[in-house]
């Protein structure tokens, strides 16, 4: 096999027009602004255009946003409180979009530094001596932002700085600000940082968070240095791990200006939205499928069973949508031999039949309380045939389905699974009286592929076995059978 090497990362160009030097840069009305005076005046910017502020963040449009909102307008750091999976990382990764596209810096300053702002002695005296011919440099607001994940080994020197051993070894002077090695926290100057699970950070670390919280400046060892930071700090934190792994010390939760709690979508449609938005699905997977997950993962949240503490991510329902289609992947690629009627491939094209898969694939995502341990599983596939049925009824209910019924009477069967293609399913189904409002009411349409007919078919097979009006048995070779009275 050849080397795979990792894509370079695209460093964005600046535009030929902006101004190269300090001069250059005055003579064209440029003024000074803080990150949160940024921050506030492009947020007020698109709320009188009307265009999105946070693109992608589906769920807190009435909840979550508009105290975020409030909080940059304040200007206050904040800190995000919520169960895992609620999509805390990529809110304040979206803050980056409000920044000014283009800065102008000082070049080959490590804290990005303003020409009209320069912070260490050294680049002071720089600008003092080139005047208006100062070259700058211009920074693209994706180099703006700055991450750490806090965990128990994090040292203050990684995010606040430390003495450059090297620096020393070249005959610099303890003292000698040019001797410090600047940590993540300063290097994002004039931008937003982020601390993901704050709780995490030792106790001993977090102190060092708060002069630049209040302050707005950092210590490092000895030195005596001050040196004016420019930032917004955003931190995330789970409320459980108040008490199980860490705290936020108090006098730490008490500089941030906003505490935002986020929260899990409030009702089935935000959920779809979601799964819609980030599945990465690499078969079709027909809207009843999506909306069964849907409700599977609400009903795991939900369940007494499973510990509430820990929440069920997102992330569940939505590596549940990727999982289904993988199936029906797989289907479409061993069945790729015998092909359909018409002597093309079958077409992957998830059913409802897939989602088994789930109950034990997806087990890991959630934390069940103690007593339930060894039932795991069963609780899941208890959860699943809940969410399928409350689908079936939501779409189909009172619909005449005694066509389908009709076809298992006088012993006969009805075989599909995971190995079963349309073709052979809709043989044994043949023309069925009323699959035409069934398509109807699942919007697939009037001319639907045989594939996502046979998911309708499957799906309300499924259904009339779940509401006790048809029998259902799984063979050893995985095969599922319908038949009889439930």
């Amino acid at each position: 096999m050849g080397r795979v090497t990792a894509p370079t990362p695209v460093i964005p160009v600046p535009p030929a027009d902006l101004p190269g030097t300090l001069g250059a840069l005055r003579a064209a009305g440029h003024q000074y602004r803080t990150v949160k005076q940024e921050l506030r005046d492009n947020l007020l910017a698109r709320m009188r255009s009307g265009e999105t502020r946070f693109p992608g963040i589906v769920g807190y449009d009435d909840t979550v946003l508009p105290e975020v909102e409030r909080a940059l307008l304040a200007g206050h750091d904040m800190v995000l409180l919520g169960e895992r999976g609620q999509g805390k990382t990529r809110l304040i990764r979206s803050l980056g979009a409000l920044l000014d596209e283009w800065t102008p810096v000082l070049p080959g300053s490590v804290l990005n530094e303003h020409p009209m702002h320069p912070l260490t002695p050294a680049s002071r005296a720089q600008v003092a001596e080139a005047g208006d011919e100062l070259p700058i440099g211009w920074l693209h607001r994706s180099m703006r932002y700055g991450e750490k994940l806090a965990t128990p080994d994090t040292s203050v020197g990684d995010l606040i700085g430390d003495v450059d051993p090297i620096r020393i070894a070249q005959g610099r002077t303890l003292g000698d600000p040019e001797t410090i090695h600047f940590g993540l926290v300063p290097r994002t100057n004039r931008g937003i940082f982020a601390v993901n699970e704050l709780p995490d950070l030792a106790e001993r670390i977090q102190v060092a968070l708060l002069n630049v919280l209040e302050e707005r400046d950092i210590q490092v060892r000895g030195y005596q240095l001050r040196l004016p930071l420019d930032l917004l700090l955003v931190a995330s934190a789970n409320p459980d791990d108040y008490t199980n792994r860490g705290r936020i010390i108090t006098p730490l939760k008490d500089r941030f200006g906003a505490e935002i709690r986020t929260h899990y979508p409030v009702d089935l449609e935000l959920e779809l939205a979601l799964i819609r938005q980030e599945a990465d699905l690499v078969a079709e997977v027909p809207e009843h499928v999506l909306e069964v997950l849907a409700r599977f993962a609400r009903a795991v949240r939900e369940s007494p069973s499973v510990d509430p503490r820990s929440g069920v991510s997102a992330r569940f329902a939505i590596a549940a949508a990727e999982t289904v289609a993988g199936a029906a992947l797989r289907r479409a690629g061993l069945l790729a031999a015998s092909g359909t009627p018409d002597g093309r491939p079958e077409v992957a094209v998830a059913r409802v039949g897939d989602a088994v898969s789930v109950t034990s694939t997806l087990r890991g995502k959630v934390e069940f309380e103690s007593g339930e341990e060894g039932r795991e599983t069963e609780i899941l596939a208890h959860l699943l045939r809940t969410a399928t049925a409350e689908t079936f009824r939501a779409h189909l209910a009172g619909l005449d389905l005694s066509g389908f019924t009709a076809l298992v009477e006088d012993g006969a069967a009805i075989e599909t699974g995971e190995l079963v293609s349309a073709a052979e399913l809709l043989r044994q189904v043949g023309t069925v009286p009323g699959l035409a409002k069934v398509l109807d009411r699942l919007d697939l349409g009037d001319a639907p592929t045989s594939e996502v007919a046979a998911a309708a078919v499957e799906f309300v097979l499924e259904g009339l076995h779940l509401t006790r009006r048809l029998g259902k048995d799984v063979t050893d070779s995985g095969r599922t059978v319908y038949g009889g009275r439930g």
